[in-house]
């Protein structure tokens, strides 16, 4: 039992920094994005990439992929989506099912379908400890994805542009008034949700095998991840991906899924807002 709460925690936090992006754009832009476990799958097809061409190992790729998934963040939002927001949200959440369509097309056709993988030089080791076996690539995941949390908590915190987005997300017109730029706030929302997809997308590739049509599990996994931790609470985006992760975890091979999503089902039932929503 010890060593299922161990490898539920440790998923948890992998499964936290899949769905931080997606929180801060539910909570901010107030756009539920379904292209975004596509952006997961796509950074890990640039990790490849780099890997393959400028043979970095798969960890220092994201020195490319985060920069490139930021920048096109904020392309997407500037260019597509901040075009129809102003006529509702449905625009919005058609434009990004249909950047999802094309970006699972896209990457098959560039990629084939074959299976990829991240694959390291590096050896991870198994730790044993009184009994509790530790995989090093697994518990490196884990602090990778609580650092990443961390780091965006605290932008949003301390720096000018994180409370210009918290201002967004309180009061868009109050904002305006106050000189927020509501237009580039909102693409560079993206661009650090898309970032963190990609810090996501190497965790996922070091960690199993993915297609290009793999983004569609993904995007359920960030789903929950919201709807447990509450829409645009990063702390509560980790709280979240331990519970979902547990749940899984503790439901074994056969059950895991099912057990994750009556979790997530009877937050929608008792506490739709989430954990730590305000």
């Amino acid at each position: 039992m010890i060593q299922q709460i161990i490898n539920g925690i440790l998923l948890g936090g992998f499964y936290a920094v899949i769905g931080v992006g997606m929180s801060m754009m539910f909570g901010i832009v107030k756009l539920t994005n379904l292209a975004h476990g596509d952006f997961i799958i796509l950074a890990a097809y640039l990790s490849v990439a780099v890997c393959t061409y400028w043979g970095l190992p798969p960890l220092l790729t994201v020195i490319v992929t985060i920069p490139v998934m930021f920048l096109l963040g904020m392309l997407f939002q500037t260019a597509l989506i901040n075009r129809v927001m102003l006529r509702g949200s449905e625009p919005a959440l058609l434009v990004t099912f249909g950047l999802s369509i094309i970006l699972q097309n896209s990457l098959l056709l560039i990629f084939s379908a074959d299976a990829q993988h991240l694959f390291s030089t590096i050896e991870y080791p198994t730790w044993k400890i009184g009994g509790i076996n530790l995989p090093s690539l697994y518990v490196l995941i884990f602090f990778i994805g609580v650092l990443t949390i961390f780091l965006l908590a605290q932008f949003m915190r301390r720096t000018y542009t994180g409370r210009s987005i918290r201002a967004v997300s309180d009061d868009t017109k109050a904002a305006e008034l106050m000189g927020v730029n509501v237009r580039l706030t909102y693409g560079i929302a993206m661009g650090l949700a898309l970032a963190s997809a990609a810090v996501a997308g190497v965790c996922m590739g070091l960690h199993y095998t993915f297609y290009s049509t793999s983004g569609s599990g993904y995007l359920l996994i960030a789903f929950g991840v919201v709807v447990i931790g509450g829409m645009g609470s990063i702390p509560g985006t980790l709280v979240a991906g331990l519970i979902f992760g547990l749940a899984q975890v503790l439901g074994g091979a056969n059950y895991g899924s099912l057990i994750g999503y009556v979790v997530l089902l009877l937050m929608l039932v008792f506490r739709p807002q989430g954990l730590f929503s305000r």
